[in-house]
C-alpha cells in the first residue's frame, strides 16, 4: 500500500504562480513513475506530467513550458511547480503513484486561478 499527501492548493491571480507537494509513504519501494492529474467541473480527469524514478519526465501540451514536475528522492516527495498560472488551470490537482501492481491517488487539492 502506498499512501499520498498533496499539500493544500489555493486561490492565485493569472499569472501567479504555486508549488505544489504530494508526500508518498508505505511501500514505497515498489513505485515505479509519479505524476500529477487534474479535473475540471464538468470534464474527464486528465494528465498534468509524470516524473520516472530515473527522473524522465512528461507533461501535457497545456502545460508544457510553464509547469515542472519534479522529485526529491530523500523526502519521497514529488512536486508540481506551476508559473504563469491561467484560468484554465482551475481544478483539482490529484498526486497519482504506480507500481507494477497498482495505482495509487491522493486526497485532491484544489486549485483555483482568478482576480
Amino acid at each position: 500500500q502506498v499512501q499520498l499527501v498533496e499539500s493544500r492548493g489555493g486561490l492565485v491571480q493569472p499569472g501567479g504562480s504555486l508549488r505544489l507537494s504530494c508526500a508518498a509513504s508505505g511501500s514505497i519501494s515498489s513505485i515505479f513513475r509519479m505524476g500529477w492529474y487534474r479535473q475540471a467541473p464538468g470534464k474527464q480527469r486528465e494528465l498534468v506530467a509524470t516524473i520516472s524514478n530515473g527522473g524522465s519526465t512528461m507533461y501535457a501540451t497545456s502545460v508544457k513550458g510553464r509547469f515542472t514536475i519534479s522529485r526529491d528522492n530523500a523526502k519521497n516527495t514529488v512536486y508540481l511547480q506551476m508559473n504563469s498560472l491561467k484560468p484554465e488551470d482551475t481544478a483539482v490537482y490529484y498526486c497519482n503513484a504506480l507500481t507494477p501492481s497498482s495505482g495509487y491517488w491522493g486526497q485532491g487539492t484544489q486549485v483555483t486561478v482568478s482576480s
